[in-house]
């Protein structure tokens, strides 16, 4: 069975910040969870929250509140939130402090290490507890350096990129892996932050922890990993930040290490500036398309919107003008499903196509 988890996001659910706590609620991958820490939530239901379509996991004012209405104590308290900075704050200590005390082992997402921390090892010695920190790189000595091996890969590799952070790359990227085995497909996923590796995926670096050297190496050697473990038909490299952006150099190090044949790109048509840059200005779809292709070798195939602060009818009909002014489909995944960017996939490798199952593609 499923380790049940109990998620901390208090104040952030459903933003940007709360991204952690926002995928695992839509995939939990390992972890069946109990609910989510989020006094300003209180009473609503998080699926319902979230995408319209309720879940029946609730939300919690605090930590002694969950306590007090769950009938066991978790056995995981998962820090649900990735805000820029990566570091915790003083109150934010005091609660997973708590939470250990209850016996329940931890999960963090941040670039602040807790294992590294006198006072949190010792309250996880006192109480038993298990701490994990998933974007704590390997020790150098065990890291990659790019081998070249990627070149002789000829499984199609697929990156979903996108035009900022936190607009959904892994989103799609996770209903896309499920859309193509649906298809009847073997698919090895790729992962490349936080969320994806709690979720349970097999492969993957959380890459904004890495040192630059090693990035592309490390990226190569999860490729590697997963095709000379799994040998699937496709792959799907999940993509982080944007490669326009000047805060971060995850996708380069993706780009370069995953070394994809084709990309879909993901963007938030109303969004107008970078969401931890406010005095940033949005890259245009254009030109982000522009800097990928020309960077990568690699063409984009697809777009997917997402649909934050849009109507339906504005939904819709940017998918219409964006079909016809890029020609190449698009679609809002959360809305309408992957149909669209399986149907591309197999145009993009028609080698693909003997492995295709009788399950239709709708």
């Amino acid at each position: 069975m499923n380790k049940t988890a109990l998620i901390y996001c208090e104040g952030n659910f459903g933003t940007m910040d709360g991204k952690t706590a926002n995928g695992l609620i839509r995939s939990s991958g390992n972890y069946t969870i109990a609910g989510v820490i989020d006094s300003t939530k209180t009473g609503e239901d998080t699926g319902q929250c979230l995408e319209n379509k309720t879940n029946g996991i609730p939300f919690f004012t605090s930590l002694e509140n969950a306590f007090e209405l769950l009938e066991h104590v978790p056995d995981q308290f998962i820090f649900g939130m990735a805000p820029s900075a990566g570091l915790l704050k003083s109150h934010e200590r005091e609660v997973v402090l708590k939470a250990m005390e209850r016996g329940m082992d931890i999960t963090n997402p941040l670039h602040e290490f807790f294992t590294d921390d006198s006072e949190f090892r010792q309250q996880a010695a006192k109480y038993g507890v298990q701490m994990t920190d998933v974007r704590k790189p390997p020790e150098k000595k065990d890291m990659h350096l790019f081998s070249g091996r990627i070149l002789d890969i000829k499984t199609p590799i697929v990156a979903v990129l996108g035009t900022d952070s936190a607009v959904g790359k892994r989103t799609t990227s996770v209903l896309l892996e499920e859309a193509l085995e649906n298809a009847g497909l073997k698919v090895a996923f790729i992962a490349t932050g936080q969320t994806g590796l709690i979720q349970g995926k097999k492969y993957g670096t959380a890459i904004d922890a890495i040192p630059s050297q090693f990035m592309t190496g490390e990226i190569e050697n999860q490729v590697l990993r997963a095709h000379d473990e799994l040998q699937p038909d496709i792959m799907i490299v999940e993509g982080q930040g944007a490669l326009s952006h000047p805060a971060y150099i995850s996708s380069c190090g993706i780009i370069r290490g995953s070394r994809p044949g084709s990309v879909i790109i993901q963007h938030p048509p109303k969004r107008e500036n970078l969401g931890d840059f406010s005095y940033m200005p949005m890259p245009s779809l254009e030109s982000e398309m522009e800097l990928i292709e020309s960077f990568s070798c690699a063409k984009v195939t697809a777009i997917s919107i997402n649909h934050e602060n849009m109507t339906a009818s504005e939904v819709q009909n940017t998918i219409t003008d964006y079909e016809k002014r890029y020609d190449m489909p698009t679609t809002d995944v959360l809305q309408f499903g992957c149909g669209k960017l399986v149907r591309t996939i197999f145009d993009t490798y028609p080698q693909l196509e003997n492995k295709r199952s009788a399950v239709s593609v709708n």
